[in-house]
């Protein structure tokens, strides 16, 4: 599948999406909506997860899945909107894609972001008398490092 092609199935099931080209295609998608596409795309052979990881914008976060298609090779990035700073959270894909249930756990560890109905959402890293360092309003009382 192309770019185009790729953009042509998403924009049918989620008109929502907004598309922006770099080294990779990304697919913005507000976070409500990435479930019912991420169950369409996995039916459209993108079958790999290749690492899902948190972004802090400050006025929103980012969760970004890197998906591949084993069968075409083809490979983009698929980015859930969180526009909630307070109690930021998105579904969860583990049981589309299982390799997402630990990388789910991570960055729920360090960014705070919850990910409703996943089966084992726990601290991975840090115990609970830790903020979330990866966010941008994180304090650092014990090494003193501001951003």
């Amino acid at each position: 599948m192309t770019n185009e092609e790729l953009k042509t199935f998403i924009s049918a099931h989620t008109p929502e999406v907004v598309f922006e080209e770099t080294q990779y295609l990304n697919v913005i998608v507000p976070a409500e909506k990435l479930y019912r596409l991420a169950k369409n795309l996995r039916s459209a052979d993108y079958d790999y997860l290749i690492c899902v990881s948190g972004v802090d914008w400050k006025d929103h976060f980012i969760v970004a899945y890197h998906l591949q298609s084993r069968k075409t090779k083809h490979v983009f990035v698929l980015k859930a909107k969180i526009t909630d700073g307070v109690n930021p959270s998105v579904d969860t894909v583990c049981d589309i894609w299982r390799t997402a249930e630990l990388h789910e756990r991570e960055v729920f560890d360090l960014f705070g972001i919850k990910f409703n109905n996943h089966p084992d959402l726990r601290r991975l890293f840090m115990d609970d008398t830790w903020g979330f360092p990866l966010r941008k309003d994180y304090v650092d009382d014990v090494t003193i490092v501001q951003l």
